[in-house]
């Protein structure tokens, strides 16, 4: 008897994967001309700041003889150390330290920042920042591309940073409250604006070559310093992960294009996920910049609850708006953001002076003592 013959079935082929509907923004986007404006302006305030200092520094070293200026506060703002120095002189004594306060001043400012909205002060405010992000960004137009550093030596360079903030942190919080304020009043203490100045004015041949080095590398690398080396910007990603504020994707807007993830500097998968939460997200909103679909990318507080999803015979624009619903009140504008951080700034910068907290309050005497031999004084 003859077998009868097995005919195969054709598999039943997996359904295509729906090609969602483009529906583009209703207004060109304006957070990186806003950032630049900011990262500009604070740029051209810490190099003014760093002018009069030079000059106030150079009529002690002159002994009276050049241009005498008032010593600009500000420029603690270069010597975090002693920001966390202060702040955990506070926190024991409850007590701010008269020397050097405008240095626990901008430290709270940034801290704060971070707080309230993710690591922007990296990518809004930060000069160093500023600088590593256009190195880049000139490495990319000359040679057409930035180099990609393996996953697995990815994560471990990240770690260095947290290593030397862990360092620091130990440090700081170790000492006792006598130790930290016979630090600071100590004449090393009492000259570390002045000494970090010297340390570039008087570069010498390692030095100089360290910092050819990282230059080269952040012109090959994305944002090389910040991203592997720099501590403070490790503590403000700390913080930041308690930001309520963060990247959100809306996945019903979201048309999978994946420009996010290809633009995001820090090498983030923007696109796969709903919200980021990594310490490593600056803010710097250029994922949402080069979004092309509305309300599909944000940088928002948890946007409302979900509304019923509509009948699928729905129109597209009533869809739109539903979505649009959700972000309502939710969405920070980027004018939001450079007002925010703006009011953090002039605000505590202004209770500090108006407190008494933000001059280092020494006499002419002493500096004249102090500043031409600050090259000598060691810790």
């Amino acid at each position: 008897m003859a077998t009868p013959a097995i005919t195969a079935q054709p598999a039943a082929a997996a359904p295509a994967k729906q090609k969602k509907t483009l529906v583009r923004r209703l207004s060109p986007d304006r957070s990186q001309q806003t950032r630049r404006m900011v990262q500009f302006a604070f740029l051209l305030l810490n190099i003014f700041l760093g002018i009069k200092f030079f000059l106030w520094v150079r009529y002690f070293e002159s002994r009276g003889a050049t241009m005498y200026v008032d010593r600009p506060a500000g420029i603690d703002g270069w010597l975090p150390i002693a920001g966390l120095i202060n702040l955990r002189y506070f926190f024991a004594t409850r007590h701010i330290p008269d020397i050097h306060p405008s240095a626990m001043v901008l430290f709270a400012v940034f801290v704060l920042a971070s707080l309230l909205l993710k690591k922007a002060f990296c990518s809004w405010l930060c000069p160093v920042g500023t600088l590593s992000e256009y190195l880049w960004k000139f490495g990319r137009k000359v040679f057409h591309r930035n180099l990609n550093v393996p996953h697995w030596l990815d994560l471990a360079l990240r770690s260095l940073k947290y290593v030397l903030l862990a360092f620091f942190v130990y440090i700081v919080f170790t000492m006792s409250a006598d130790g930290l304020i016979g630090f600071l009043v100590s004449p090393f203490g009492l000259v570390a604006d002045v000494k970090m100045l010297n340390f570039f004015r008087y570069l010498g041949t390692v030095g100089l070559a360290v910092i050819m080095v990282l230059v080269a590398l952040s012109v090959v690398i994305q944002n090389f310093w910040c991203r592997y080396l720099c501590p403070y910007g490790a503590l403000m990603g700390i913080i930041s992960t308690l930001s309520p504020v963060k990247i959100r994707r809306d996945a019903e807007a979201c048309i999978d294009c994946g420009k996010c993830n290809k633009a995001c500097p820090s090498h983030l998968p923007v696109d796969q996920l709903v919200q980021i939460r990594s310490a490593e997200c600056t803010a710097c909103l250029e994922c949402v910049a080069v979004c092309p679909a509305e309300n599909a990318l944000q940088f928002s507080l948890v946007p409302q609850k979900q509304v019923p999803s509509l009948q699928v015979d729905k129109l597209a624009s009533e869809s739109t708006l539903t979505i649009a619903s959700r972000w309502r009140g939710r969405a920070l504008k980027p004018w939001t953001v450079a007002a925010t951080l703006a009011l953090l700034f002039f605000g505590l910068v202004g209770a500090a002076r108006l407190t008494g907290h933000w001059q280092t309050n020494l006499s002419r005497d002493i500096y004249m003592e102090l500043v031409p031999n600050a090259n000598n004084f060691e810790h």
